[in-house]
């Protein structure tokens, strides 16, 4: 299949950018994992559940709503259920590869003059005493089995971590009737009020939320941290404590907290894995762009979370402007010069949103970052690493022996040679060892069966 230009994400970022080429007469392919699109952010219930009310899990449902429409009414070739593994770049223009269907087995490409990169990101999880117990999920889960499958994870839950995902996971598992026993921030108010200016907007939402939470009597524990889950075959209750300023669990300050769910997150992390298999440059954990969303890859655009985590309505603007900037240059066109179609140019509302959003958005990550003295907390008979069973015990054993990096400790320990690849281990390896995460290098974005990458060779062979 031959198009100009391949959307890889059907999330906020990668809709508005399909949408905004498209309507600038580029053909434009967009490829999904999922069954639907959306993305994690606008993720749907099954036709087959019959949602009567599908907004009233989401936040803005009349946005979703014109993309949805939008993408229906225009030329956009959709690919669902398509797990891309790798993007190739070649004499000829990039290739996509992906594997079809639920179980990942049958081969599929897509040949494109350029690439857009919308990726998204994952959650960021932090390792604690009985964090592995049933019961225990991550707060974007939560959502995610709300949205999704309109079940709830318990009857009583605590959502706990750092970061704007924990209100709207608290607000709704407390509308779908779980009794929410207390939303557990590590940050706290004078954090949030440094960074004022630049979080003003985001003032009516937070203030929404917290309506909702007191509506519902859910107790609001600032700065304040789970320090361990207890159970034997599931989660039954959850230990919190209040954070000194310095950021350590302050003693005589933990309580125990009945409950049979604890959704946690402490945040987002950029998906990069297709941009660096592409040798695109990254800036910190995220992918580096220039004022039009271009990478340092010629042909190569990203949007979204991928750049940066600063949210949905960050990653439509975003996505807008890498749509319409990707339109110009298969065109043949670039701002600035003598044939530039100002038809092509994006609108100049995403532009301010843009600056305005991602100054929020920096504020954010500053003022939600998870407590400083975490790794402390973290008992060496914990399990750090879920696929290769590695304990906290063991990284520091090779911590001892000389490593002071991940690297290092993954050759020593085997953490993050599991199935997931080190995307659920890496941040607390990176913690436990002292230093700062570093960017995955992995040639694959997924797992893939060596039948298809063994096709895929003696196809090369014989081209």
């Amino acid at each position: 299949m031959r198009t100009d230009l391949a959307v890889i994400g059907a999330g906020p970022a990668g809709l508005a950018a399909a949408l905004a080429a498209s309507a600038r007469g580029v053909r434009v392919t967009l490829v999904d994992a999922a069954t639907e699109p959306g993305g994690q952010f606008y993720r749907q219930p099954a036709a087959g559940l019959g949602a009567e009310r599908p907004g009233a899990l989401h936040h803005r449902w009349r946005t979703w709503e014109r993309l949805r429409d939008g993408l229906a009414a225009s030329a956009v070739r959709v690919l669902t259920d398509h797990h891309v593994w790798c993007v190739e770049n070649g004499p000829g223009g990039f290739t996509v590869h992906a594997l079809r269907g639920p179980e990942q087995r049958d081969p599929a490409e897509v040949r494109a003059r350029a690439v857009l990169l919308a990726t998204g990101g994952y959650e960021r999880v932090l390792p604690f005493p009985g964090w592995t117990l049933p019961g225990v999920v991550t707060a974007g889960g939560a959502q995610a089995m709300l949205k999704g499958a309109l079940v709830v994870p318990g009857r009583r839950a605590v959502v706990a971590g750092t970061g704007p995902l924990l209100l709207p996971a608290a607000t709704g598992l407390a509308a779908a009737g779980v009794e929410v026993a207390a939303l557990v921030e590590s940050t706290g108010a004078l954090r949030l009020a440094r960074h004022g200016p630049a979080l003003a907007g985001k003032l009516p939402e937070g203030a929404g939320h917290a309506a909702r939470l007191l509506r519902h009597r859910v107790p609001y524990l600032a700065r304040h941290t789970v320090v361990r889950a207890h159970g034997d075959d599931r989660l039954t209750g959850v230990t919190v404590a209040a954070l000194g300023a310095d950021g350590r669990v302050r003693p005589g300050t933990e309580r125990r907290l009945p409950c049979d769910t604890l959704a946690v997150g402490h945040g987002m992390l950029p998906h990069t894995d297709l941009a660096g298999g592409l040798g695109c440059r990254l800036d910190g954990l995220a992918v580096a762009v220039d004022a039009e969303q271009r990478t340092d890859v010629p042909g190569v655009w990203a949007a979204g979370e991928a750049t940066g985590i600063g949210g949905a309505a960050l990653a439509l603007a975003e996505g807008h402007i890498a749509g319409c900037s990707a339109a110009a240059r298969l065109h043949g066109t670039e701002p600035g010069s003598s044939t530039y179609d100002t038809a092509l140019a994006p609108a100049p509302a995403a532009l301010k949103a843009r600056t305005r959003l991602g100054a929020a958005a920096r504020a954010l990550a500053s003022a939600y970052a998870p407590p400083a003295h975490w790794p402390e907390q973290v008992t060496d008979d914990t399990v750090v690493c879920r696929c290769e069973e590695v304990t906290a015990g063991a990284v520091r054993d090779a911590l001892d022996l000389g490593a002071g990096d991940e690297r290092t400790v993954k050759l020593l320990t085997r953490a993050g040679m599991g199935w997931c690849q080190g995307r659920m281990c890496h941040t607390a390896v990176a913690g436990l060892a002292g230093c700062e995460p570093a960017p995955p290098a992995r040639p694959f974005a997924r797992p893939v069966p060596l039948g298809v990458l063994a096709r895929h060779h003696l196809q090369e062979g014989l081209s």
